[in-house]
């Protein structure tokens, strides 16, 4: 087959005479030789579309399926929801899928307007007055926290929950190797962080929760706020957006930014995404808010229109001042989550929270009703994350139930490398994080309770 070539000769000749040069090695003749290539890449060669379309589908049945073929129990922060045929439909339009960055708002006021309702829709839910145009990740958005917080504060000292979800610390951590903030880990007691044994060091200027933790705990928001006021620190909270809808808003409890992740809200599992970063902050924030932010105006004729506003330049072309390096947004993450929080309105979205705590409830009663099988937490309530210990080791049990047909949950001691001193190390390595949205029936969690006694007892 013939090697793919971006440009023809007559292009290159062109480009060559416009630079004054005589050849194409001529162009890159200031690389230092130990540096250049000498001779091909030792590729092999290509084979035709279809055998390559063969190869790939070959590898793919390897995999078991994952949660289209199994049922699935997994969850830890990323969850298997119904979405409404509505939403793929008006989310999969053309205008959307192919649509980017809206720069001219006399061209992109559909995309636009979108985005403006899905902010409206996340301020709602956080209880906070403005929300940005989304971030990639929860991560990114805890990330991208820390860095407003420490900003307002002046004070680069984070107290960090262990209730936090295990992989957005882990993130946080490698960006502050270089920012130099420094990362207090605050531990969890029964669920809840435990925030006297922090107490004595150096003041923080930022503190963040889970709300729900990834445990599936709830902490009392009243305390990390007084706790905050103490110490003169902003709080952050990482809050569950399904869940959300039947607690008290994040906002209405003190805190400064609300944080979170929101694959629940429309987007299928895609082995990891892409996915969506939620972000809203109070109005003394916003001048330092993160990304791109949407405004309602009026034009010239006095006709509502919608632009891109308070737009820091420095995040772009002046790094150095830059309150954060982000530029872009989830745009298309973004309109499927407003498409979906649209269609499921406010008692929809209700609903679908309280079918997972009570889903989650029954998943944990029958399960725990197993011989060997217990609570990690006994007697704490959590929402729609559960952690139990069983008498072997968590992925032997994971990998014996996907032989049953059941994606059983995540291994504890897969979330993190180093623990969160929370666990007992010897009792984390035989938990496994559960969790069952609107979707799992009661007919599932028996068929998983039957199949998780069976791969215990063996």
């Amino acid at each position: 087959m013939p090697d793919y070539t971006p440009h023809t000769d007559a292009e290159i000749d062109m480009m060559l005479g416009f630079l004054g040069l005589d050849s194409v090695e001529e162009l890159f003749a200031a690389i230092p030789a130990a540096l250049q290539v000498s001779g091909g890449l030792d590729l092999p060669q290509g084979i035709p579309e279809p055998d390559v379309a063969y190869a790939m589908e070959s590898l793919a049945k390897l995999n078991t399926g994952g949660a289209s073929s199994m049922v699935c129990f997994a969850g830890a922060g990323a969850y298997d929801h119904e979405i409404p045929p509505v939403v793929r439909a008006l989310g999969g339009r053309s205008e959307f899928v192919t649509a980017y960055t809206p720069y001219q708002p006399e061209v992109a006021q559909g995309v636009l307007q979108a985005i403006f309702e899905y902010q409206t829709l996340v301020a709602r839910l956080a209880g906070l007055p403005v929300a940005n145009a989304s971030l990639y990740d929860g991560s990114a958005s805890v990330v991208e926290a820390i860095n407003l917080a420490v900003s307002a504060s002046r004070r680069a000292v984070v107290h960090l929950s262990a209730g936090v979800h295990p992989h957005w610390r882990s993130v946080v951590k490698t960006y502050a190797r270089g920012t130099g903030h420094t990362i207090v880990d605050v531990p969890l007691v029964n669920g809840v962080s435990n925030f006297d044994a922090v107490a004595g060091g150096e003041a923080p200027g930022v503190v963040v929760v889970g709300y729900p933790t990834y445990l599936g705990t709830f902490e009392d928001l009243g305390d990390v706020r007084r706790h905050c006021d103490e110490t003169g620190a902003l709080m952050v909270v990482a809050a569950d957006p399904i869940m959300a809808s039947i607690l008290k808003t994040p906002g209405s409890q003190g805190a400064d930014v609300v944080v979170g992740e929101g694959q629940s809200l429309g987007t299928p599992l895609s082995y990891g995404g892409p996915y969506l970063g939620l972000f809203a902050c109070t109005l003394e924030q916003v001048r330092r808010l993160p990304g791109r932010l949407v405004g309602e105006t009026l034009d010239i004729e006095g006709r509502r229109a919608y632009v891109t506003t308070l737009r820091a330049r420095e995040q772009d072309i002046r790094r150095e001042k830059a309150t954060s390096n982000v530029c872009s947004n989830q745009t298309l993450m973004a309109v499927v989550a407003a498409i979906q929080l649209g269609w499921l309105g406010t008692h929809g979205l209700a609903q679908v929270a309280t079918r997972c705590v009570t889903a989650t409830r029954y998943l944990s009663d029958q399960v725990t009703a197993i011989d060997g099988v217990t609570p990690l937490l006994p007697g704490v309530p959590v929402a729609r994350d559960v952690a139990v210990t069983t008498p072997l080791d968590a992925s032997v049990v994971l990998d014996r139930l996907a032989d049953e047909g059941f994606l059983g949950g995540l291994a504890l001691s897969s979330l993190t490398d180093e623990g969160d001193g929370s666990v007992d190390a010897s009792v984390r390595d035989r938990t496994i994080l559960m969790s069952a949205t609107e979707r799992r029936t009661r007919t599932e969690i028996d068929a998983l309770a039957a199949a998780l006694t069976k791969v215990v007892s063996r």
